[in-house]
């Protein structure tokens, strides 16, 4: 039975990708969902999985530009040749050993890959930040194992089959789509561990010590192999003196302030004064970045190469929005179980704005400038993980109180790092609030591909002019940063204006004028 490979639907805006490299080869042996070929498209490259076992038929070659749902290639399903070739050479081996040869097929055809899911077109590398399971724990099937993190989110990775886990990436690992993460062995942990003491030294046993002391896990290892560490000089606190994956980073910690200690002595002894005349600790921290981090610090440097941007500012006086949430935000509450807060009036504020200034809400696509009908307010969060900017749908036909709803909801979401890539995705104006922790004025970065970001700041009470007297009122300086390539000054200053003169008489927002 012959089964064609077609080109997925790998983006709603890409109709069309090149085949940039073969992985196998035309007649080559492929198992199910084993990688054979890399597909690159405008935007990103993906990988061609094979959707069965089976004897590769090329169809596309190399540079070939594919449209969406063209054919690849065929894989022809059944008995492979090879498998055929080594038939009679399993039969002419020992019983003994054709019994062994047995059961170890029978064991490896247990065993599951997991490897990296594509968790979106335009990622194509995730950093595996947490194992919720460690090597040898015993997994059902569809239980959470991992925590993977992308530029964009944090995603969970769930065990494909039930059995015995047996890790292959390493907390803080960067991996590409496709690649393997774990292996999953059918049968239970107390299986596993029988093997291995039927395997067992006839030493260990002579000795009278378990097979396992002093034997490291394989994340142990690993690490102990990096830092250059004897698995001998290391404490075990593992099952039958097993070292673990925590006794190896013990072990390197105990190494780096013993260097310390010896570091210092060397010191003193030289007379160094430097040490001297300090007199306190001295230490450095480093950490690798994440990939939210490295994507954001790429993107604002894009953005400060690649646009025209610049910023104007106004003050806008708070008082009156104060005093209406002073009057009604207990009976807001009351009604609508949520607070009332200056992000609705804002967000509304804008809303309105941008029917008089599309400009502000355009973008740039290649030669064109895209202007929208509707209003998708990006909100800045400051999450634990990094800066989001997930995204308030179709906020002009949305009431203050549903606002605010919204913005609660995505919050909790940022915080709890549950947020999807489409609640990120889109939006045509960003606000962000440096207000809330003490900023008085700055100069926000758009957010790309958008024009045009609001910057709010902290309410302090100024003396400012009012019908020819000095009073004192409670002020917030606002910050509108442009691409001037979309928006011109007479725009953006319009837009501003019209913002603040929406917030400081705030019935108009109702009146809609």
């Amino acid at each position: 039975m012959s089964l064609e490979i077609k080109v997925p639907a790998v983006g709603e805006s890409i109709t069309e990708v090149i085949l940039a490299k073969w992985i196998k080869k035309d007649g080559d042996q492929v198992e199910m969902d084993e990688v054979i070929a890399e597909l690159e498209s405008d935007k990103a490259t993906f990988e061609l999985t094979a959707a069965s076992a089976g004897t590769l038929k090329l169809v596309a070659k190399e540079g070939d530009t594919l449209e969406i749902g063209a054919v690849v290639c065929k894989i022809e399903e059944g008995e492979t040749g090879n498998a055929e070739s080594e038939k009679p050479k399993a039969e002419s081996t020992e019983p003994g050993e054709k019994a062994q040869s047995s059961s170890e097929n029978k064991s490896e055809a247990k065993e599951t890959t997991i490897k990296v899911p594509a968790v979106g077109e335009s990622i194509t590398e995730v950093t595996l930040t947490k194992w919720l399971k460690q090597n040898g724990d015993s997994v059902e099937l569809d239980e959470v194992i991992a925590e993977l993190e992308s530029d964009k989110a944090t995603f969970e990775l769930p065990a494909e089959a039930a059995g015995v886990l047996n890790t292959v990436a390493n907390e803080g690992d960067t991996l590409e789509i496709g690649a393997t993460v774990a292996t999953i062995t059918g049968g239970s942990k107390v299986e596993s561990q029988k093997s291995k003491v039927e395997s067992a030294p006839a030493q260990a046993e002579k000795s009278g010590t378990s097979y396992a002391d002093k034997s490291p896990s394989p994340a142990a290892a690993k690490i102990l192999a990096e830092k250059g560490i004897d698995a001998k000089d290391v404490k075990s606190t593992g099952v039958d003196g097993r070292i673990t994956k925590e006794d190896a980073m013990n072990a390197q910690k105990v190494q780096s302030s013993k260097s310390k200690v010896e570091s210092s002595t060397v010191s003193k002894t030289e007379g160094s004064t430097s040490a001297a005349s300090t007199g306190g600790i001295r230490d450095e921290r480093r950490e690798k970045m994440t990939s939210l981090r490295k994507t954001i610090a790429k993107r604002l440097v894009t953005v400060k190469n690649e646009t025209a941007m610049l910023t104007t500012f106004n003050e806008v006086n708070m008082a009156p929005i104060m005093e209406l949430r002073k009057k009604y935000k207990d009976s807001f509450k009351e009604k609508h179980g949520v607070g009332l807060g200056f992000m609705s009036f804002f967000t509304k504020a804008i809303t309105e704005a941008l029917k008089d200034f599309p400009a502000v809400g355009a973008r740039i696509d290649g030669e064109e400038i895209v202007y929208s009908n509707f209003a998708d307010i990006s909100i800045a969060v400051s999450a634990p993980k990094g800066l989001v900017v997930p995204v308030i749908r179709n906020a002009e036909s949305m009431t203050m109180a549903e606002i605010e709803k919204e913005v609660v909801r995505l919050a909790v979401r940022a915080r709890d790092g549950k947020l999807g890539i489409d609640e990120m995705t889109g939006g045509n104006f960003t606000i962000t609030n440096g207000g809330i922790f003490g900023s008085m004025l700055s100069t926000p970065i758009i957010n790309a591909p958008q024009s045009a970001i609001l910057g709010m700041h902290n309410i302090v009470e100024r003396p400012v002019a009012e019908n020819g007297q000095v009073v004192i009122r409670p002020i917030m300086y606002v910050a509108l940063s442009y691409d001037h390539r979309v928006i011109d000054g007479r725009e953006s200053v319009g837009f501003l204006v019209k913002v603040k003169q929406l917030l400081e008489d705030p019935a108009r927002l109702l009146l809609g004028i």
